[in-house]
């Protein structure tokens, strides 16, 4: 059973990588025998988490990359190919959310950013990777992380939510149209996670503390709980499982 969960051979990039649940994700599917890319704008921060995969045993390699720009989203796929090797997994993770407030005050500038980085970027580097592994026959796995709050109503965070909303749909779009070449397409929905990216969250008790006791285990998750769902979703163990949205939220979404 556990060779499900293997990963040797396989190729990984993983965007939005320098903390929180992208570098959860990278080091998981490191330590299951992938060589893993991992892509931020700033290196100095990708460069700590390849430490930290090397020196747990696996192999890794730090690109930068701005994800809202489908130029350099072509290079980071090439540039991970001449690394490791084609690309197999994608964990579209590298988002924005530069607006917390009244949906109806957002900015323009602020919605085009959080629609450029979550939605088109998503997009262009999941083109780009199943593109290439069509072109060699070969099948894939891309898991899109969304968030429960494209499932749900998401006041103060409408934007964001609107993003997340159309990453399930495009997840389940792409899962019907690349299931004919073998490419299982999937999202991972977190809840609450504290990272640096939810402080806005985590540190706003108005926020915080009703999703604590609507949360059957009643408390935010930690980044490492995303590791072991996109780990899942990468392998063999999740053959079968395409177009499908994992809700990793401690109970939150089936509290009705």
């Amino acid at each position: 059973m556990d060779q499900l969960f293997r990963l040797d051979g396989k190729v990984a990039l993983v965007t939005g990588a320098s903390r929180g649940i992208g570098a959860a994700g990278a080091k998981a599917l490191a330590a299951h025998g992938a060589r893993v890319v991992v892509a931020a704008r700033k290196l100095p921060a990708l460069e700590e988490v390849v430490t930290e995969i090397e020196q747990a045993g696996g192999e890794a390699r730090a690109l930068t990359c701005h994800t809202g720009d489908p130029e350099q989203i072509e290079q980071l796929v090439e540039a991970t190919a001449e690394a490791f090797g084609p690309v197999d997994i994608l964990v579209n993770n590298a988002a924005t959310n530069p607006y917390f407030g009244p949906t109806l005050d957002t900015d323009a500038g602020r919605w085009a950013k959080t629609f450029e980085v979550n939605l088109q970027g998503y997009f262009a580097c999941a083109r780009a990777v199943a593109r290439r592994c069509m072109e060699r026959g070969a099948g894939g796995s891309i898991i899109n992380v969304a968030s429960i709050l494209g499932l749900l109503g998401a006041p103060q965070m409408g934007v964001y939510g609107m993003t997340k909303a159309a990453v399930v749909s495009m997840t389940r779009t792409l899962a019907q149209e690349l299931g004919e070449h073998g490419i299982r397409v999937n999202a991972l929905a977190p809840g609450v996670v504290a990272t640096r990216f939810a402080a806005a969250l985590v540190e706003t008790p108005s926020y915080l503390e009703p999703y604590r006791r609507r949360a059957a285990l009643g408390r935010p998750a930690q980044p490492e709980e995303m590791a072991g769902p996109i780990v899942f979703l990468a392998s063999d163990a999740a053959s079968y499982v395409t177009g499908e949205v994992l809700t990793a939220d401690g109970g939150f979404v089936a509290a009705g």
